[in-house]
């Protein structure tokens, strides 16, 4: 067997199945995009007292926390929004409780389902043209759905905190 051979395996690297998600420096907070949804895709959040128990929970973590809560549209099934915290923001455990806090404004009384399918989904932003993009799809949701014809006419949608300055 010649030289440069040798008969020891070399061992292959292994791949974990998702990608871990890239370091990045910031010079500001990192900008979520977060969505997510009702059980059964159910119509229940396109009300005045989810808006204002929303409203309520971003302005309180931004206080308390410094956590900003930038865009949003609330739909009848589910939630967009952007939304960016400190170094030690744990995006999961904040979704968890906003989660929370919406489902005992919902309280329909009615059903023993959930009121929120599990997990939610979220995409790290990367600039502010991706945040804009992003934000124009979403605004658009309402009009898509026939709900409204015209964006400004859906309440349940605006801007708590400014992200980017447009």
């Amino acid at each position: 067997m010649p030289d440069h051979v040798s008969t020891r395996k070399k061992k292959m690297k292994s791949f974990a199945r998702t990608p871990p998600r890239l370091h990045w420096v910031f010079s500001r907070s990192p900008l979520f995009f977060v969505t997510f949804c009702t059980y059964s895709r159910r119509s229940i959040l396109a009300r005045a007292e989810v808006h204002a128990a929303f409203i309520e929970f971003a302005d309180r973590a931004h206080r308390e926390f410094g956590i900003a809560v930038g865009r949003y549209v609330i739909l009848p099934d589910h939630i967009h929004l952007f939304v960016a915290g400190p170094d030690d923001f744990n995006l999961g455990k904040w979704v968890g409780t906003l989660k929370r806090v919406l489902g005992g404004a919902i309280a329909t009384g009615r059903s023993h389902d959930p009121v929120w399918q599990r997990g939610f989904f979220d995409h790290l932003l990367r600039s502010e043209e991706s945040y804009a993009q992003k934000w124009d799809y979403v605004r658009e949701n309402a009009v898509r759905a026939q709900l409204v014809e015209r964006v400004e006419d859906w309440p349940y949608a605006g801007e708590l905190i400014t992200i980017y300055g447009d």
